[in-house]
């Protein structure tokens, strides 16, 4: 049966309510761009108060959903009220997420001092709800809106593709404004103030203009609702199968499975940018910018269809068409990536993944259009289908990013989402009424579409990892020797031997001080300026070549491990170099985020603190580079311990390093810092690295005249002390001299987040 839309009613100034964008559209678009500002900042914020692992990106991405779901259901409880002043209320919320969104990072901080040290569960409990609280506010919104909208212009479709369009374009804004600017100027703090004070903004405006305009706005709304009220038994009815194409029972389950697809095709495309950007900060933003900016566009056609077409069974066809490519596009992706990285920027891959996105944002409005009446229960029906929405996102969520991509390789991932698309499509499809040869195009044109995902697959996504890694040099041939995919990431291994995780270099199977083709030469220098490394962390694992040289340390009685990626176990089992550290009785390790490890275990101290830190500029970076990290590192060293790291040549870490720590010296491209004085001794050092064995052959050989050579140029590397050596990779300098060189140099914050997204 089909619906006939009604003629639109005069808004509150008098013009026709489709003759212009009514004004609290602009202002929905202003809410949607702090949105996305918070939404940035709190999860990073999060992840350094509680680690970066792939629980905390779980617990971070789900309470936000479901705030969003919890939201919506009262923002539609709400709306049920036709005598409320929604546009009112509306401005009111804004003014509560501003107020919220002022004091965030405080009451964050706040949280994390609280429950340091706390067991997970109350630690995950405590982050949940500080997430929840203000999406719940910001969630109420668009049913609210929808309701006020819906009774002027009597058409839900429009109603809801132009309110989600505006707000999703405002987020979108948000997310492409955080990742060119914002958060590299203003760093955490600022871009907060900025957030909330745009939402003021837009309150006090709403409800300046909700207060000037009360009474024109009332009588006009009275007018739009004064059609007569659906009875109990025709409201059921109309629930049930209302005549307008998709039962509600149908929409809110193909809400929920769009949700899955959606998020799960997001989640897919941001590990390949991920891995094609080797973590780069940026990449999240335009990634989540472009996905937001393809639904707010696709919400937008989904509006102009649903005004100039008032058959449902039209819509509905359109609907099916729109879930049939959006899908096959999303499934499409990973393989125009693999093409495009080899030939010209990732970046061009924005362009699909925005019109995959947009076909999956004009099922939202779709849905609501083909599946109820106008009248005044749509702002609560709406609520449904958006919260239904989100709980299948956030299981979509939750599903691929923790539990299929570690069992899943991404291929198969990619291949599951695209068929769960072409079903959800099928199903649709079966509520458009097709006529005899339609249906038979259409049902041909799917099996074509399956048949196409499960044969192409293999071949599409061949040698993918080795076109994101080495894009213009790739060459036609060139194959990892290993490839680890879990929830925490990706990990290369090349037939040389040579690791890379996540996109970039993370070391080799090495651990010839003899033959150093990796620097493990700064790994053999603990004892020089550690006087007794007894008890030793180490924050990071890689291919465990630092780590079998430090275990065989003959000072080193105890080893702690902390790595975020399980990954690298099974390669480190397969290389011979390094397999037996995995059976070493001085060593252990923990799979964990490295800060929130040190925060778990607030009383264990150590001797040295060892990081083999990665790239400065990569995601998440700052957060074991940062003056308030060093501050819990002090917290774990034993009187006259010592924290020895990766600068990876940044001299921000360098001058952050000798800031935070009284003494300190750079040793080649890492920094030692300590409370007390080093305690430089080449004697000690030289007498360490004759009695050295590994797997129980001597490191130096001293009976070779090469091993002697060895010695004395690895030895020498304490004669160039604050000294420039052309060409030289190994040299020390001292605090003092680093202090001088590097004092203008800004120092690493949380806040600020080093150069994080300044790349």
């Amino acid at each position: 049966m089909a619906s006939t839309a009604m003629a639109p009613e005069p808004s509150p100034n008098g013009a026709s309510f489709t003759s212009s964008v009514p004004w609290w559209y602009v202002f929905f678009f202003f809410s949607g761009f702090p949105a996305l500002l918070y939404q940035i900042v709190w999860q990073r914020a999060l992840f350094t108060l509680y680690g970066v692992n792939s629980e905390s990106v779980t617990m971070v991405v789900t309470a936000f959903m479901l705030g969003l779901g919890l939201g919506s259901l009262i923002g539609g409880w709400i709306s049920r009220y036709q005598r409320l002043p929604l546009l009112g209320i509306f401005g009111v919320v804004e003014l509560l997420i501003a107020s919220y969104g002022i004091f965030s990072l405080r009451i964050f901080h706040w949280a994390a001092n609280f429950t340091a040290g706390s067991a997970p569960l109350k630690t995950g409990l405590v982050a949940f709800t500080l997430v929840v609280i203000p999406t719940v506010l910001m969630g109420s919104t668009l049913p609210i809106l929808v309701s006020h909208t819906i009774r002027l212009s009597r058409n839900v479709g429009t109603s809801v593709g132009g309110l989600y369009a505006a707000n999703t374009l405002g987020s979108a804004a948000g997310c492409f404004c955080a990742g060119m600017f914002l958060m590299g100027w203003l760093g955490q703090s600022k871009t907060v103030f900025l957030a909330a004070t745009l939402n003021a903004i837009v309150g006090v405006t709403v409800l300046v203009w909700h207060l000037a305009t009360r009474e024109g706005q009332f009588a006009a709304e009275e007018k739009s609702v004064s059609l007569p009220k659906p009875s109990a038994t025709q409201d059921a009815k109309d629930e049930v199968n209302s005549g307008f194409g998709i039962s509600f029972p149908v929409a809110l389950i193909a809400a929920a499975v769009a949700g899955f697809i959606a998020l799960g095709y997001e989640i897919v495309w941001y590990r390949l940018f991920s891995f094609t950007t080797a973590g780069l900060a940026k990449s999240f933003a335009f990634l989540l910018g472009a996905y937001l900016a393809g639904i707010g566009f696709g919400s937008l056609l989904s509006n102009s269809l649903c005004k100039r077409f008032t058959n449902s069974q039209t819509l509905i066809r359109l609907l099916v068409a729109s879930v049939f490519l959006a899908n096959l596009l999303g499934f499409m992706v990973g393989p125009i990536l693999f093409y495009l990285v080899v030939h010209v920027s990732y970046l061009w891959t924005l362009v699909p993944i925005g019109i995959a996105a947009g076909g999956l944002g004009a099922v939202f409005p779709l849905l609501c259009h083909t599946s109820m009446p106008p009248d005044e229960r749509a702002g609560s029906r709406v609520s449904y289908i958006y919260l239904s929405n989100i709980v299948g996102a956030t299981l979509g969520s939750y599903l691929t990013g923790f539990v299929l991509m570690d069992i899943l390789p991404l291929r198969v991932l990619s291949v599951m989402l695209a068929l769960m698309g072409i079903g959800l499509g099928v199903a649709l499809m079966l509520k458009a009424q097709l006529d005899r040869p339609r249906f038979v195009a259409a049902a041909v044109g799917a099996a074509a579409a399956t048949l196409f995902v499960v044969l192409a697959s293999p071949a599409l996504f061949h040698v993918m990892y080795e076109k994101l890694l080495m894009k213009e040099k790739y060459v036609p041939g060139a194959e990892f020797r290993a490839v680890v995919e879990t929830r925490s990431g990706v990990i290369a291994v090349t037939q040389m031997g040579t690791v890379f995780g996540g996109g970039i270099y993370d070391g080799k199977f090495n651990v010839s001080l003899v033959k150093d083709t990796n620097g493990i030469q700064r790994a053999f220098a603990l004892s020089y300026y550690c006087s007794n490394p007894k008890e030793v962390l180490m924050i990071g694992l890689s291919s465990g070549s630092w780590a079998q040289v430090i275990a065989n340390n003959p000072q080193v009685e105890h080893l702690n491990i902390v790595e975020i990626n399980p990954g690298y176990l099974p390669l480190i089992e397969r290389a011979p170099e390094v397999a037996s550290l995995l059976r070493n009785p001085k060593v252990h390790i923990d799979i964990d985020d490295g800060r929130r490890w040190l925060v778990r275990n607030a009383r264990r101290k150590f001797d040295a603190i060892v990081m083999n830190t990665s790239y400065h500029w990569r995601s998440n970076a700052s957060n074991i580079l940062s003056t308030d990290f060093l501050q819990l590192i002090r917290q774990h060293l034993n009187p006259g311990g010592v924290h020895f790291y990766n600068t990876t040549e940044s001299d921000e870490v360098l001058a952050t390093g000798v800031k935070a720590f009284p003494y300190g010296m750079r040793l080649a491209n890492f920094v030692v810092v300590s409370d007390s004085p080093l305690q430089l001794d080449p004697q000690r050092w030289l007498d360490v690295l004759k009695q050295y064995k590994i797997d129980g052959a001597p490191v130096f050989d001293l009976a070779q005249e090469q091993h002697r050579r060895r010695v004395g140029e690895v030895i020498g590397m304490i004669n160039t002390l604050d000294r420039t050596v052309p060409g030289e990779f190994f040299t020390l300098e001292s605090a003092p001299h680093i202090r001088t060189r590097t004092a203008n140099v800004r120092i690493i914050t949380d806040d600020n987040m080093g150069t994080e997204w300044l790349q």
